[in-house]
């Protein structure tokens, strides 16, 4: 699992997301790359902006922690074509650029954090979680869309 607290890493995730063009077409999947981009936006809003989504309700929180979650923070990959959370489910056109724009200004954010500010850190949809946990459900998770676009 790569180390997203890592600037090489970081780079690594960045440099990829730099080959995607409005034009790339997805391997899978419903969503065109500038609706990926924004989805995998939403993930990172929920950190960072997080008064533009509203938290679960306590039944929907249950089943989030209880059932969700497990899969979610744990190291192995997502298959494809899973079933997307209704408030990452994306409409519309978005700007390619300002949504990719945005995706590296994240990214970016999160590794100069670094480990110790996500260590313990709430998340919006599945409570305290490690560091290693943040680690691995925003690895996995930009590692999926961007194989999803082939880069």
């Amino acid at each position: 699992m790569q180390d997203i607290f890592d600037a090489k890493e970081a780079q690594n995730y960045i440099d990829r997301i730099h080959r995607l063009t409005p034009e790339t077409q997805r391997k899978w999947g419903k969503m065109s790359v500038d609706q990926v981009l924004a989805h995998l936006n939403v993930a990172y809003e929920t950190i960072y902006e997080p008064e533009k989504h509203p938290k679960p309700g306590f039944l929907a929180g249950f089943l989030l922690k209880n059932f969700v979650k497990p899969k979610t923070v744990n190291e192995l990959p997502y298959k494809q074509n899973l079933p997307t959370g209704p408030m990452f489910i994306i409409k519309g056109n978005k700007n390619f650029e300002e949504e990719k724009k945005r995706l590296i200004g994240f990214i970016q954010k999160t590794q100069q954090l670094g480990r110790s500010a996500f260590d313990g850190k709430m998340s919006h949809s599945f409570g305290k979680l490690t560091a290693q946990e943040w680690n691995n459900m925003l690895a996995k998770h930009l590692n999926h869309h961007l194989d999803q676009f082939g880069v």
